[in-house]
């Protein structure tokens, strides 16, 4: 800085160089996206996060979707999925694009240059040294796993395919059911089993982004002469269908849907987690038939796997309800008062939500103000009104919400899945009451398992929400924590890192407190859940306590007999000896002994009490002190612990009307 205040010269510019003006910021411009682009570049938030993923999404969107369709109309589900696998070859024909043979090979990301080549021979002749040596030391040898040469164009693509038979789709809504986002039927207030609402809708986007194939749906409802067959995409930027072709066709008379989507996927990294989502659906759904396959053209590869029906019975459908005045948000009153039918304030406080009678909505309009009155036309409401409304909402004390609406598995269900899958040695469940967080209520059921097939050693934990499997992101679930960190295991003779123990726990509410941008799992952070998962299992576990003391108490006496009889021989020598010498003194009037004794002692010098007697009526005392033993056991724990055996009843025919009455272990069916 100059002290004199003088300015500095200019600095001179380079001979040749030329003065670039500053570039001007490019002006924004507005722009909207569709609900179908949103998704398409989010794909994660709805489980699409990459090829595998999305494969095991499709699959388990359109079985869900499947049993929603079939449970509807109160059949019992018989669903088919088959992955079958694609080819690039049969792919690019499908497409009608003809393969050409490489050009220029270093173009393309497989290729191994020889700096490549000669560093993997490299490495291949270190290993094969190390082999040679390991088999000269006489140690176990892992055969070396040929990785094959993969670049990042090679994916994989299959077809998945899903038929059920359900209700069906009516012929004009297909399009819009499938080629439209966020259009469906399943939004309201209820229990059901999706997370967004996208179902299969997704998998179009997915098979769109992939493979730009469409999608194609047959279906057919009871009472149509026809069935429905729709091949059709989506227009992602104007979420809307592009319906490539739409009609009514002459087949054979059936009801439901057949979907089939053709996407990128990776079927060797998501196997066992598409197989285990099946497995799990199975536990939770009894009533429902599973038929999976997976078809390839290699053979070993192809898997098939039927989950059979195990019951009939089935829970009850969900129904819509209203909603809870605790529970609601100024946007949704206003939504209510757009959508209401009812005139006046009165009425619509009555209608529109739960636990509100004529009664208690004069009182509550009364607390609001002079501004307000039952007969105030509920459309004039002002949005200073409304407000008044929603804070009047969150201070007042309401009776909390039913769970009549709620559809839970069943205790009955639960036991039977878990039965049929893992074949366990013991097995308890417990249903909880219906509880209440923030005004929506909830159903805790759990089931705890010891023993069985496919089980490890240790926690084997089974989560549901709504009766759909989660699994992935287990570590940060209620159910997960509340397992390995709140249950003293040890408090019930379960031993939690020796023991297979299952935990299965299934939530079902008309809101799940999803966490995570993929919604797949339940936070551990609202304490009425917390609080009635821990108390649910807690409760499984008194019943397998008591169930496992007494069989150690059995152990134990089967012990003793064991013990008493091994001894039978020794003891029986040692009495026969002394009797027999006694008998010789008797006989030899040495000792005189009283009437009775005198009468054992002639019997012994006669033969006619041996040895062997004498081991016979010591094994029988042994008997019979078992026999008494075990008649008191069943005494004190009553008939209802008596030895059960499984009996099965054949599914009787839909023609017959009946009632069941349910219990934990059984259902009576009583025929009208």
């Amino acid at each position: 800085m100059d002290s004199s205040g003088s300015e500095s010269p200019p600095i001179e510019a380079k001979k040749g160089s030329k003065s670039k003006a500053p570039k001007k910021p490019k002006e924004s411009i507005l722009k909207q996206k569709s609900p179908a682009e949103f998704f398409a570049e989010n794909k994660n938030i709805a489980g699409f996060d990459n090829p595998g993923k999305s494969l095991y999404t499709t699959v388990r969107e359109l079985v869900e979707n499947s049993l929603d369709s079939v449970e509807a109309i109160s059949e019992l589900p018989v669903i088919e999925v088959t992955i079958e696998e694609i080819g690039k070859s049969k792919f690019n024909s499908m497409i009608g694009l003809v393969e050409r043979e490489r050009v220029d090979e270093a173009l393309y990301d497989d290729f191994e240059n020889a700096k490549a080549r000669e560093k993997r021979l490299a490495k291949e002749a270190r290993d094969q040294e190390t082999q040679a040596k390991n088999i000269a030391a006489g140690k176990k040898v892992k055969e070396p796993a040929q990785k094959a040469m993969k670049g990042r164009g090679e994916a994989s693509f299959f077809r998945v395919t899903c038929k059920d038979n359900g209700k069906g789709m009516p012929h004009d809504d297909i399009p819009n059911m499938f080629g439209r986002v966020l259009s469906g039927t399943k939004y309201g207030l209820k229990q059901t089993r999706g997370k967004f609402g996208l179902g299969a809708k997704m998998a179009l986007i997915w098979s769109k982004m992939s493979t730009g194939l469409p999608i194609e749906i047959s279906s057919s409802m009871r009472g149509q002469s026809y069935t429905t067959f729709c091949r059709l995409d989506i227009d992602i930027h104007r979420n809307i269908p592009h319906v490539h072709l739409h009609e009514k066709r002459d087949e054979e008379r059936w009801h439901g849907a057949k979907i089939q989507v053709v996407i990128e996927g990776n079927w060797t990294t998501y196997r066992s987690k598409i197989l285990h989502y099946m497995r799990q659906m199975a536990v939770i759904t009894p009533y429902a038939q599973f038929l999976f396959k997976f078809v390839s053209d290699v053979a070993d590869k192809n898997v098939t796997i039927r989950f059979a029906r195990r019951t009939d019975v089935m829970p009850p459908v969900p129904v819509e309800t209203k909603h809870h005045p605790s529970a609601v948000d100024l946007l949704l009153i206003k939504r209510l008062i757009t959508e209401t039918s009812k005139p006046n304030l009165l009425q619509f406080l009555q209608n529109e939500f739960v636990n509100i009678g004529k009664p208690f909505a004069e009182r509550l309009i009364g607390e609001m103000g002079p501004d307000f009155s039952p007969k105030t036309a509920v459309k004039s409401l002002t949005s200073q009104q409304i407000v008044r409304i929603h804070q009047l909402f969150r201070q007042a004390k309401f009776d909390d919400p039913s769970g009549n609406c709620l559809s839970p598995a069943g205790e009955y269900n639960l036991r039977l899945g878990i039965i049929k899958e893992l074949h366990p040695d013991l097995v308890a469940t417990y249903s909880g009451s219906p509880q209440v967080f923030e005004g929506h209520p909830f159903i805790v059921e759990a089931g705890v398992s010891l023993g069985g097939k496919d089980v490890k050693q240790g926690l084997n934990i089974f989560r549901f929400a709504n009766r759909i499997p989660l699994l992935f992101e287990q570590g940060a679930d209620v159910v997960t924590r509340t397992a390995q960190k709140r249950i003293n295991w040890n408090n019930y003779k379960i031993n939690q890192t020796q023991d297979k123990i299952g935990v299965f726990v299934s939530i079902v509410s008309t809101k799940i407190p999803f966490k995570g941008t993929g919604k797949e799992y339940i936070g551990d952070d609202i304490s009425e859940i917390a609080s009635a998962v821990k108390a649910s299992i807690q409760q499984c576990c008194i019943q397998l306590k008591s169930k496992i003391v007494k069989k150690i108490q059995a152990r134990e006496q089967q012990e003793r007999k064991r013990n008493l009889t091994r001894y039978i021989p020794d003891v029986t020598g040692a009495i026969y000896d002394v009797l027999r010498q006694t008998a010789q003194a008797h006989s030899s009037k040495k000792k005189r002994y009283d009437e009775e004794d005198a009468e054992i002692l002639k019997q012994v010098s006669a033969r006619l009490i041996t040895k062997q007697t004498l081991h016979d009526k010591l094994a029988k005392h042994v008997e019979q002190v078992d026999y008494e033993m075990a008649m008191d056991y069943a005494t004190q724990s009553g008939v209802s612990e008596e030895p059960r055996e499984a009996i099965y009843i054949q599914s009787v025919e839909n023609t017959h009307n009946f009632i069941d009455l349910c219990s934990p272990v059984c259902v009576f069916r009583i025929f009208q």
